[in-house]
């Protein structure tokens, strides 16, 4: 199950799951596009491994990542 964490003003909506078993907790983005439908691309805390990325730059993952480190789901992951 993925929950809404949240939706930059550029309509990227983030989300992410519970805790896996391995303590592992998966993050992804996506935002409309016209030109491939969607873009996207997957974090997993909490060693912000990314993955799957799909039409983002370099510099949209390292906005990602500091909004990432920066939200409340990274202070829960470490107290879960």
């Amino acid at each position: 199950m993925m929950y809404p964490l949240m939706t930059l003003d550029d309509g990227t909506e983030i989300v992410h799951s519970d805790m896996n078993s391995d303590g592992r907790v998966k993050v992804y983005m996506e935002k409309p596009d016209e030109k491939y439908c969607f873009r996207h691309a997957t974090c997993w805390l909490p060693d912000y491994t990314w993955e799957d990325i799909y039409e983002f730059s370099q510099d949209d993952i390292d906005r990602f990542q500091k909004i990432i480190r920066s939200s409340s789901l990274r202070e829960a992951h470490y107290y879960c």
